[in-house]
C-alpha cells in the first residue's frame, strides 16, 4: 500500500513537472517563431494555436499542483503527446530559421500537420477539463483585470483567459467569467473588438445561450446584445448561428434573457437580409405570441413590436403577420395602458400599413384610427413620446386620403390639434403645429374646416417664430388656407394684413418664406378691404421693389392693385 502511494506521488510529481516544462516550452517556441522569415502565415497560425493551448494549460496549473492524484490518465497521456509535438515544432522552427529544409511543399505539409495536432490537443484538453471538473472556481488562478488604459496585449491576454474559463470551467466559473466579460465590454469598447477577434469566443457565447443555467444564459445574452450594437460585428453573430439560439431564449428563457435577446434581434433585423433567418427559426410566430398573450410580461411587448416592424419589408413575412392577426393585436395594444407597448404597436402598425391601401383599410375596419385619435386626447396623461409617435402614425395613415381626413375630422382630431396649438407646452405645441401644416395640404374640405374652428389665428403667431423653418411652414400653410374665399374674409383684418406686409423683405427675394407671404397677399388682393389696406400701407413700396426686380407674385400683386385703382378712378369720373 505504501509502495503504491509512493508510485502515485512520484507519478504526480513527474506530471506536474511535465506540465511546467510544456508551458515554458510553448513560451519559448512562441518567442522563437517571431524570428522566422519564411512561411510567415503558417507560423502565425502556429503561434496562435500555441497561445490558446498555453491558456488551457495555465488554467489547469493551479488545480494540478493542488491535487495531482485526482487527474485522469487521459490528461497525462495528452501532456506526453503535446510534449512530443512541441519537440517536432521546435525542430521545424530551427530548420525554417536556418532555411535547411529539403523543399517548400514538404515543409508546408509538415507545418500543416503540426497545426492540425495543436488544434486537436486544444479540443481534447477542453473535453477532458469539462468532463472531469478539473478546473473549478475555488482552485482557478485568477487573472487580474487590466487597469484602465492598459495595452492591447494585456487586454487580449485577459480576454483569452475569460474564454478558457467559459470553455472548460464549471458552472460557477463560466458565470463569473461572463460577468467579468460584461464588465469590461461596458467599460471599454476596445474589448468588444478583441472578443470578436479572439478564437471562437463569439461561438462560445452563442453556445452559452442554450445553457440550462439561467445565470449563464442571461450573462451571455447581455454580452451578445452589446456586441450586436456594433454594426460591423453583426455578421459574425449571424455566421455563428445566433438567431436560432436567441429564438430559443425567447421561448424558454428568463425575463431578463428574453429582453436581451429581443434587443439583439432588433439590431440584427435592421438588415433586411436577416429577416428570413429569423422567420426560418419560427421567430415571427414567437414574437407575435409575445405580443398577443395577456399573461406575458409587458416589458417585452414594445421591443417585440420593433423587431416585427423591421420585418415588414419582406412581403411574404408581412402577409404571414397579417394573416396571423398582427393588425388586431396591434390595435388591442394601442388601446391598452402600457406606454412602451402602445409606442411599439403604433410604430409597427404604421410600418405595416405604409404605402399599402389594402392594409390601411384593414386598420380602419379594425378601429385603428379611432384608437390612435383617442391617444392624443388632451384629457389623457400620455407622454410626449407616445403623442409624437401617434401623430406621426395618423399623418402617415390618413393624410394621403381625403376620405380618411374626413374620418379624422368626424373623430374630433382637429379640435385636439387646435387645443395643443393653443395650450400645449412647447414640445407638444410644435408637434401639433407641424401636423396642422401638413393637414392644410390634404384637401379643400380640411382647410375649410380648419378655418372654421380657428386655426389661422394660431398659425399667424408662428410667422414670427425664431426658427426660419417654422416661419416658412406657417407662411405656406396660411397661403393654402386663404385660397378659400371664406377663409380670406376671416384672415383679412388689420393685424394679420399688417403683419404679413411688415414681414415682406426685398432683400430675401429668393427665399421660400417670401414666396408664401406674397402668395398670401396675392389671394388677399381679391378682397376689397385687404386691397385698401395693402395699397395704403407704408410697406407697399417693398412689394413694388420686388416687382421691379422681376419677382412674379409681386408683379401680379402690383398689377392687380393698379388695375383696381384705375377702375375706381373711372368709376369716380363716370359718376361725377
Amino acid at each position: 500500500m505504501v509502495e503504491e502511494q509512493e508510485q502515485s506521488s512520484s507519478s504526480s510529481t513527474i506530471g506536474e513537472e511535465l506540465l511546467h516544462r510544456i508551458i515554458d516550452e510553448i513560451d519559448s517556441i512562441s518567442s522563437l517563431s517571431h524570428t522566422i522569415r519564411v512561411f510567415s502565415v503558417k507560423w502565425q497560425v502556429i503561434r496562435k494555436k500555441l497561445e490558446e493551448l498555453s491558456t488551457f494549460l495555465v488554467a489547469a496549473e493551479i488545480p494540478f499542483s493542488h491535487n495531482p492524484c485526482n487527474h485522469p490518465v487521459p490528461l497525462m497521456e495528452a501532456f506526453s503527446a503535446i510534449s512530443c509535438s512541441l519537440m517536432e515544432c521546435r525542430d521545424l522552427a530551427m530548420r525554417c530559421i536556418s532555411v535547411s529544409y529539403s523543399g517548400k511543399l514538404l515543409m508546408q505539409s509538415d507545418l500543416d500537420r503540426v497545426i492540425s495536432k495543436l488544434d486537436c490537443y486544444e479540443k481534447k484538453l477542453c473535453a477532458i477539463f469539462r468532463n472531469s471538473g478539473i478546473v473549478t472556481s475555488d482552485l482557478a488562478l485568477i487573472v487580474s483585470k487590466p487597469v484602465l488604459g492598459s495595452g492591447r496585449d494585456d487586454m487580449r491576454f485577459y480576454v483569452k483567459d475569460l474564454l478558457t474559463r467559459i470553455k472548460i470551467g464549471d458552472t460557477q466559473m463560466k458565470k463569473q467569467a461572463l460577468i467579468s466579460l460584461n464588465e469590461v465590454i461596458l467599460d471599454d469598447e476596445r474589448y468588444v473588438k478583441i472578443v470578436v477577434e479572439v478564437g471562437d469566443f463569439v461561438l462560445n457565447l452563442v453556445n452559452c445561450l442554450d445553457s440550462n443555467e439561467i445565470g449563464i444564459q442571461e450573462e451571455s445574452s447581455f454580452a451578445i446584445s452589446v456586441i450586436s450594437g456594433f454594426e460591423n460585428y453583426r455578421g459574425i453573430l449571424i455566421v455563428s448561428g445566433v438567431i436560432g439560439s436567441l429564438i430559443r431564449v425567447l421561448e424558454n428563457g428568463s425575463l431578463k434573457g428574453k429582453e436581451y435577446a429581443i434587443r439583439t434581434l432588433e439590431k440584427l433585423t435592421e438588415n433586411g437580409d436577416n429577416a428570413w433567418a429569423l422567420s426560418a427559426h419560427g421567430g415571427v410566430t414567437t414574437l407575435l405570441n409575445l405580443c398577443s398573450k395577456d399573461e406575458i410580461d409587458v416589458e417585452l411587448i414594445g421591443i417585440s413590436c420593433w423587431v416585427l416592424r423591421n420585418l415588414v419589408g419582406v412581403d411574404e413575412i408581412k402577409r404571414f403577420m397579417i394573416e396571423n392577426g398582427a393588425i388586431s393585436t396591434c390595435i388591442k395594444l394601442i388601446k391598452g395602458r402600457d406606454e412602451m407597448a402602445q409606442i411599439g404597436a403604433t410604430e409597427f402598425l404604421q410600418s405595416i400599413a405604409s404605402c399599402d391601401e389594402i392594409v390601411r383599410q384593414l386598420v380602419i375596419k379594425e378601429g385603428g384610427i379611432r384608437a390612435l385619435v383617442r391617444i392624443i386626447d388632451p384629457r389623457s396623461n400620455d407622454s410626449f413620446k407616445l403623442r409624437e409617435t401617434t401623430l406621426r402614425a395618423i399623418e402617415n395613415l390618413c393624410f394621403s386620403s381625403i376620405e380618411h381626413v374626413h374620418m379624422l375630422i368626424s373623430y374630433g382630431f382637429m379640435d385636439q390639434l387646435l387645443f395643443f396649438l393653443r395650450k400645449g407646452d412647447v414640445s407638444i405645441q410644435e408637434l401639433a403645429f407641424k401636423s396642422a401644416c401638413r393637414l392644410c395640404g390634404t384637401s379643400e374640405d380640411a382647410r375649410k374646416s380648419m378655418g372654421d374652428v380657428g386655426f389661422m389665428a394660431e398659425l399667424v403667431k408662428f410667422l414670427v417664430a425664431k426658427s426660419y423653418e417654422i416661419r416658412e411652414m406657417a407662411a405656406e400653410a396660411l397661403s393654402l388656407m386663404v385660397l378659400q374665399p371664406k377663409n380670406r374674409k376671416k384672415f383679412a383684418d388689420d393685424h394679420n394684413i399688417g403683419l404679413v406686409l411688415q414681414l415682406i423683405d426685398p432683400n430675401e427675394e429668393s427665399s421660400g418664406n417670401l414666396k408664401f407671404l406674397l402668395s398670401i397677399l396675392l389671394s388677399l388682393s381679391s378682397c376689397n378691404y385687404a386691397r385698401k389696406k395693402i395699397t395704403h400701407s407704408g410697406y407697399y413700396k417693398n412689394i413694388e421693389k420686388l416687382a421691379d426686380a422681376g419677382v412674379s407674385d409681386a408683379k401680379k400683386i402690383v398689377r392687380k392693385l393698379s388695375t383696381n385703382r384705375f377702375k375706381n378712378m373711372l368709376n369716380g369720373i363716370w359718376h361725377s
